[in-house]
């Protein structure tokens, strides 16, 4: 994965295991005993899919729960950045806390 992103991004254990962890109660994938993950039959028949498969998919999400998700997904793309290229998100602080404060006045009014 990393050299298709060209070094651009680094999954982490932080970023990766959530993800198998989706891909596992939606239905694509299973996990043997020793731990293994292999694609289900949907699985499969998802990465069989002919391209552009991406274009398929709803860009926003539609309900709470999935945009909670997506800001979860996003949170741990940028702890994984921080551990690489801190500097990049040291740059965008401001903004970072900007974002926390709106998202903490959601739940707290």
């Amino acid at each position: 994965m990393e050299a298709n992103l060209q070094g651009w991004w680094r999954p982490s254990p932080g970023s990766i295991y959530p993800l198998l962890k989706k891909m596992k109660d939606d239905g694509y994938l299973k996990r043997s005993d020793d731990d293994k993950y292999s694609l289900t039959p949907m699985g499969q028949e998802e990465v069989d899919r002919p391209w552009p498969w991406f274009e398929r998919q709803s860009p926003t999400p539609r309900t709470v729960e999935g945009a909670v998700e997506v800001i979860s997904s996003y949170t741990s793309y940028l702890e994984d950045l921080a551990r690489s290229r801190g500097e990049d998100v040291s740059a965008n602080a401001d903004n970072i806390r900007e974002l926390g404060k709106r998202l903490t006045k959601l739940v707290s009014d």
